[in-house]
């Protein structure tokens, strides 16, 4: 096996027809966030971006998309921010994950939502993790009758104060998928009041992340595209999503809503109505990504699995990556097994969070 890294800004038509082959493949890869529009995206925006190309003869045989940090230490594209992380290659590939990553010019490559099957897996250094989704293969119809019979006082709940809402406040009127960048603007104000309100680091405080929901909303084909969707309540914004999305996978990422109307659980109006609206436009899952949330639990119908870890070649920066690192992922880990200690850190977060709003005031 060749390997050849590139930055994504340099991959020609030809490349960029094999990556989306290799991906509509097989069905673990079907998730944008390992689109090669994607990673093309961000790497507009970010120089440290790189692609892999293994070879294999003359054949193109896989994509490795990547971020080359200092000390050679290798993140996933746009790290942090994606559900989805991996190789994209062809069926029966075979490699070691350590002479990957050493063709890349990297001691170690860290993930936390890589894809089942990966061979970056072989060595077993990694812990696997459910990725809560929207089942919607057999339509929206069959989805909600599963939501009666397994959450069926939440999805009662919601249709009433759904209907409760429309009663005190006006009707309700959802737009799927538009490309208006006015509400887009209006979603991420919530999200950076949430993630304020939380004590959460804003990810909207980077003019890069801006940008790059910006641009993916601009992006619009069939293979991919971004995806906004909103709820106006008397034509006045309540609640919305911005994700992205392949042929038949929707990746959800940025929710919010408007507090003001909390006491109707606007999150699960919306998310039923993108739900209905995703499977009308040939959506078949919405992936809502690793997490516990309550709203996750309440709307799930399946999952998927994603392993977190590392690929580490023996050596100094390795050593220290270490040291840095795993202790803290192996802690968190445990916070987000137990749901006492989880219970716990999130009030810690909501309690600094209400404290910052205040000093900051």
């Amino acid at each position: 096996m060749r390997v050849t890294v590139t930055h994504p800004r340099e991959l020609g038509q030809p490349e960029l027809s094999r990556w989306r082959a290799l991906q509509e493949s097989d069905a673990a890869f079907d998730n944008p966030f390992l689109s090669p529009e994607f990673t093309v995206t961000v790497g507009e925006l970010r120089d440290l971006v790189r692609v892999a190309v293994l070879y294999d003869g003359p054949d193109i045989v896989g994509f490795f998309p990547f971020e080359r940090h200092p000390l050679g230490i290798g993140k996933p594209v746009a790290a942090g921010l994606t559900d989805a992380q991996g190789l994209v290659h062809a069926k029966g590939l075979d490699l070691d994950p350590r002479r990957l990553i050493k063709d890349c010019g990297l001691s170690v490559y860290e993930f936390d939502h890589l894809v089942a099957g990966q061979p970056l897996l072989g060595d077993g250094r990694h812990t696997v993790h459910p990725s809560p989704i929207i089942d919607l293969r057999d339509g929206y119809g069959p989805y909600t009758e599963t939501l009666r019979t397994h959450s069926g006082k939440t999805y009662k709940t919601t249709l009433a104060k759904s209907r409760k809402l429309q009663r005190e406040a006006g009707p309700l009127r959802h737009d799927y998928a538009t490309t208006d960048t006015g509400p887009l603007h209006t979603l991420l104000g919530w999200k950076t009041d949430q993630y304020r309100r939380t004590g959460r680091t804003d990810r909207f405080a980077h003019r890069w992340i801006v940008e790059l929901v910006e641009r993916l909303l601009a992006t619009q084909s069939d293979s991919f595209a971004g995806v906004l969707d909103m709820v106006y309540v008397d034509d006045v914004p309540m609640a919305g999503h911005f994700g992205v999305r392949t042929r038949t996978t929707l990746a959800g990422w940025f929710p919010a809503y408007d507090t003001q109307y909390a006491k109707f659980s606007p999150g699960l109006i919306h998310h039923l109505a993108m739900a209905e609206s995703a499977a009308a436009s040939g959506v078949q899952v919405i992936d809502m990504g690793r997490g516990e949330k309550e709203y996750k639990d309440k709307l799930k119908n399946g999952q998927l699995e994603v392993a977190e870890g590392r690929v580490a070649r023996a050596g100094v920066a390795a050593g220290v990556h270490w040291m840095m690192r795993v202790p803290v992922r192996k802690t968190r880990a445990t916070v987000m097994a137990n749901p006492l200690l989880l219970k716990t850190a999130d009030k810690a977060l909501k309690t600094y969070g209400r404290l910052r709003t205040v000093l900051q005031g």
